[in-house]
């Protein structure tokens, strides 16, 4: 089971502590950062049925489809998933032995990490024919793509911006929330020039701004858990793509048997700055 390991209190430990109901009133102050990132609930436009077996890894929206990357080892997966209905119109396996992980669009390539096992996969995005592995000296986890570089995770604090050719790293950036370091990062998605993420076994993304690591928006999706978990731990929320030409917004889980079109919304007056 992927990454079943122990880890330190975060400060997204601390922010599932938060109640449903609006936390923190912001005070005024002198920048956002000090104020802390604005807070938002989702509002649910629409529930799509979703591969309950399905341990998501990447999610993405390209041309009208989504394209999803599963793990576990022999499990493992990319696969073109029609929305509606939630039919799995095209799979291509990974190697059996390695575990799938993020995914991202790049011009005509899906790009696709795994785990620990050093290596990086390109698709054809039409066909889902392989066209290559490189090596890769990090843990995969999330991937996206921000017009000019390939963003990783690797389930730290840390961002890598790479070449998306040769995977060569342009910089590095740490994920912080009010001055502290954000661990257990895990899939990626860019919407609107912000790096959204999932945080892994929590039940909230965070809106990253990609020039300082900064968390701008906190978004709470806990109140979408309990009817995907199933009596699983590790059904947890992972999975965000975003149709920029729409602007639709969607999340979904590992091991969720819903997809959800959702729309954020702000609430008022409420900043998840630290206690």
């Amino acid at each position: 089971m992927k990454k079943l390991r122990a880890y330190g209190l975060t400060l997204i430990a601390a922010l599932a502590a938060f109640p449903l109901a609006p936390v923190v009133q912001a005070q005024e102050a002198e920048s956002v950062e000090a104020a802390g990132p604005a807070v938002y609930d989702a509002q649910v436009i629409a529930t799509y049925p979703h591969d309950a077996n399905a341990f998501t890894q990447g999610l993405l929206w390209h041309d009208g489809a989504l394209y999803e990357s599963t793990g576990q080892e022999g499990e493992s997966e990319v696969r073109r998933v029609t929305l509606e209905t939630g039919e799995i119109e095209q799979r291509q396996p990974i190697p059996v032995h390695q575990f799938g992980e993020g995914l991202a669009l790049w011009g005509d390539e899906l790009v696709s990490l795994t785990w620990m096992n050093g290596e990086v996969h390109r698709w054809d995005v039409a066909t889902l024919e392989h066209r290559g592995t490189q090596d890769f000296p990090f843990e995969g986890w999330g991937l996206t793509f921000d017009g000019t570089s390939l963003i990783a995770s690797d389930g730290s604090s840390t961002l890598r911006f790479l070449d998306p050719a040769t995977l060569e790293v342009q910089r590095e950036l740490t994920v912080t929330l009010d001055g502290r370091e954000v661990r257990d990062i895990n899939e990626l998605e860019m919407i609107d020039g912000m790096v959204f993420a999932n945080v892994w076994f929590t039940g909230f993304l965070l809106g990253i701004d990609p020039e300082d690591g900064v968390v701008r928006q906190v978004v709470d999706l806990r109140g979408l858990v309990p009817a995907n978990r199933q009596g699983r731990n590790d059904a947890v929320l992972n999975g965000i793509a975003h149709d920029p030409e729409s602007g639709r917004l969607f999340v979904t889980g590992k091991l969720w048997p819903n997809l959800y079109e959702i729309r954020l919304v702000e609430r008022p007056g409420v900043t998840a700055a630290a206690r």
